[in-house]
């Protein structure tokens, strides 16, 4: 079963799983999950070529509720690292310079997602690529209690890393589904990057907006707390 790799081979899901097996699958989650160098990963496609691998015994052999515990930690652990980096890091990490790996758009883009939808956006950017990568840095910056971002953590984990294993699991089993994986799979892309257009469609029709106010959401949450922060965490 070949799926369509919509980059470099090496970040080809089926390529993936077949070379490096579950622990493969660990690693890209975990780092697209709250690392600065796995926005890039695919994670949508990744979990739904799971699903559907595990569903024909393809190149996995662990049964579909060990695969998705794995897939969940994993989940759960990289934005744990990804909010005490940026409670860590703090101000500066919206003014160190421009990188390969890291655009301070990015971060904004996290920022602004986090100012729109406030604690529950730690469970909606799990579903957008890039912003789930920086929102819980985000969250770290904006030194969100932390109890509440570990509770949204662990709901958003859970529905992302198990519902989209689970989803590509049962559909895998449809005819169509099986015949079609490269459409498939570049739907579940273009889903996944539609709400960054939306976002982004909708930042520039905004009225009053200036040049240079990306940043702004990242820089007003490194300056204060984060809904739900009660005011127990104080920048340090």
């Amino acid at each position: 079963m070949n799926s369509l790799a919509l980059g470099p081979a090496w970040l080809d899901p089926t390529h993936l799983i077949s070379t490096f097996g579950p622990l493969g699958i660990v690693l890209v989650v975990f780092a697209e999950s709250g690392l600065l160098i796995g926005f890039f990963l695919p994670g949508d496609s990744l979990l739904f070529t799971t699903g559907l691998l595990v569903a024909h015994g393809q190149y996995l052999s662990q049964p579909l509720w060990l695969v998705c515990l794995l897939v969940v930690t994993a989940a759960v652990a990289g934005d744990q690292i990804g909010y005490l980096f940026g409670r860590r890091v703090g101000p500066t990490l919206f003014n160190r310079p421009e990188s390969r790996l890291f655009k301070r758009e990015n971060v904004s883009k996290a920022g602004a997602f986090f100012e729109r939808h406030g604690p529950k956006a730690i469970v909606l950017a799990r579903f957008v690529p890039i912003v789930r990568t920086f929102t819980p840095i985000v969250a770290g910056v904006g030194r969100m209690n932390y109890r509440v971002f570990a509770l949204y953590n662990l709901i958003g984990g859970l529905l992302w890393g198990g519902g989209v294993t689970v989803l590509g699991y049962y559909l895998g089993r449809i005819a169509f589904v099986r015949e079609h994986i490269e459409l498939i799979l570049v739907g579940v892309v273009l889903v996944s990057v539609l709400p960054v257009a939306v976002e982004i469609l909708r930042a520039r029709r905004r009225p009053g907006r200036r040049d240079g106010e990306a940043g702004a959401p990242g820089a007003a949450l490194a300056d204060r707390p984060l809904t739900g922060s009660g005011g127990r965490h104080r920048a340090r």
